[in-house]
């Protein structure tokens, strides 16, 4: 059986990047094996480690790869070491910089509830029953990307940071939006702050004008405020929850913390259809764990498996990997941040290797499963 050829570009990046990305480049290498496909892993400098090597967060060459994968596979970035680097210097301007120069205007954050992880979730068991939303982002407009700047000293300093959107940009993300809840429970809830700024008045506009050519979807409207709120009274109302650049940077956040760990949520940016798109994690660096093997690598895996789905078509292949995640978790195995009493706490290498063998097993009874490897 012939499969498909697909380059992968790795940016490990800073802190336990290396160890998550690791993690997830081990259980792409196996899913390659085990169902023929071969995928070639091209690794490149990004970031805080770009910088001390090259002087930059975002070298050419790394540039120049990415653009020619089928796909990117990001493990975090920054830290306190680049913190006295000027603003368009430090790793996290390289970040912006790879979403611009590769197009990437969409966001895609999954916040699913595992049911063997209920009980490190902060909320009540009644509030977060079927919890399973998806976040869909803007990327490439609102506050991150106007102008910054800082005059003077002192009790005179003055900043400013300019937040801009077009109609264009709010539209695009808001059709993929639509498009992402009919697939779904057909509802999108689209968070603003339109009663005091011009940008979320235009964002709500646009969206009412797209949501007609969606007559089934139920689409309602949230200030960003009171989102924050209902998401931690009660998470499950929500399906697709579509956000600008900066409330969904944040409201991901929160939402993460419902599952149990920022350290379980994959992610994916994208652009154009056939683009390379970016996957990562959407936790931080964590330098004070980095080398210490006790990372969780979930968020790094699930982004491989939204990669496998998304990018390459792969969907058998996604459900045998967090099918095999569901097992071990299953088995009480977890790593320190998502640890619960009963749990067996490993590392973060042997929670990996536990994964691998149960997709390992998994491949002996393939028929069962009808994958016919």
């Amino acid at each position: 059986m012939s499969g498909v050829r697909k380059t992968i570009a790795v940016l490990h990046g800073d802190g336990i990047g290396p160890e998550v990305t690791r993690a997830a480049v081990q259980i792409l290498s196996d899913c390659a094996k085990a169902f023929h496909h071969e995928f070639i892993f091209k690794e490149f400098a990004f970031g805080g480690d770009a910088i001390d090597r090259f002087g930059t967060p975002l070298p050419a060459e790394t540039l120049a790869g990415c653009k020619a994968a089928d796909a990117v596979l990001l493990g975090a970035i920054g830290g306190p070491k680049w913190d006295s680097v000027a603003l368009d210097k430090r790793p996290e301007a390289g970040l912006l910089k790879i979403r611009k120069e590769l197009g990437l205007y969409i966001n895609l954050r999954p916040i699913k509830l595992r049911p063997s992880l209920r009980g490190i979730s902060p909320l009540k068991r009644d509030r977060i029953d079927d919890c399973d939303m998806e976040i869909v982002r803007e990327l490439a407009g609102d506050i991150y990307f106007g102008a910054h700047e800082i005059k003077g000293e002192g009790k005179h300093a003055k900043a400013h940071d300019v937040a801009e959107y077009s109609a264009a940009e709010v539209e695009r993300v808001a059709r993929y939006a639509f498009d992402r809840a009919a697939a779904r429970n057909r509802h999108v809830t689209s968070v603003d702050k339109a009663n005091v700024l011009a940008t979320s008045t235009l964002w709500r506009q646009t969206v009412n004008r797209v949501a007609k050519d969606y007559p089934d979807i139920t689409l309602d409207h949230m200030y960003v405020d009171n989102a924050a709120m209902q998401l931690l009274l009660k998470p499950a109302q929500f399906d697709v929850i579509l956000c600008g650049n900066m409330f969904g940077d944040i409201l991901s956040d929160e939402a993460a913390a419902i599952a149990g760990s920022i350290g379980l949520i994959p992610s994916f940016s994208r652009g154009e259809e056939g683009k390379p798109a970016l996957y990562e994690p959407i936790h931080g660096s964590a330098p004070t764990l980095a080398g210490k093997d006790v990372a969780c690598p979930l968020g790094a895996i699930y982004s491989a498996s939204l990669m496998l789905h998304n990018s390459f078509g792969l969907e058998i292949e996604a459900q045998w990997i967090e099918s095999a995640v569901d097992r071990v978790l299953d088995h009480g195995y977890r790593t320190i941040d998502i640890m619960e009493n009963g749990g067996k706490l490993l590392r973060s290498s042997e929670f990996t290797d536990h994964i691998r063998a149960e997709l390992s097993d998994a491949l002996v009874h393939s028929e069962r499963y009808g994958w016919g490897v």
